[in-house]
């Protein structure tokens, strides 16, 4: 991503200064991926929580679509029906629900260091570009300064 030597600086300083735009746009991307990811992540400890406290004849609110709940009896906590990934649900005991709802959870772990340090890359790569596009004001402000008393010599 750096930039050339020589020649006219504005332009470069334009370039600089539109990849340090697209670097802050690709980090608040990341964050709010990585906001999702521990959203889902708490929705996954709330379930996980649900299934272990929860007994067979327990009277639980079920969600049905547009904030709307309606009462429900559980028959057996023993049957629950875990989400597997791609549209796949299976029916699991209750400790190999919980065991499916960890799994998930460390996969999202997994994902969530992964942006972390991509996002941490980025922020490094953006310092860089920051630094270089600072050399390049001072070195403008010398050339200005070497034309300015040029000129008053004359």
């Amino acid at each position: 991503m750096g930039g050339g030597g020589g020649g006219g600086g504005g332009g470069q300083m334009q370039q600089v200064a539109q990849e340090i735009e697209q670097m802050e746009q690709e980090i608040d991307a990341i964050d709010e991926e990585i906001e999702r990811l521990r959203e889902k992540k708490s929705d996954i400890d709330e379930a996980i929580e649900a299934i272990e406290v929860l007994e067979s004849g327990s009277t639980v609110q079920v969600p049905v679509g547009g904030d709307a709940y309606v009462r429900a009896t559980i028959d057996d906590i023993d049957e629950v029906v875990v989400s597997l990934g791609g549209g796949y649900s299976a029916e699991r005991e209750q400790d190999g629900a919980i065991d499916t709802l960890g799994t998930k959870q460390e996969t999202l772990d997994d994902h969530i260091g992964e942006l972390q340090e991509e996002k941490a890359e980025v922020e490094t790569e953006m310092e860089e570009l920051e630094q270089q596009a600072q050399q390049m004001q001072q070195q403008q402000m010398q050339q200005m300064m070497q034309q300015q008393q040029e000129q008053d010599d004359e």
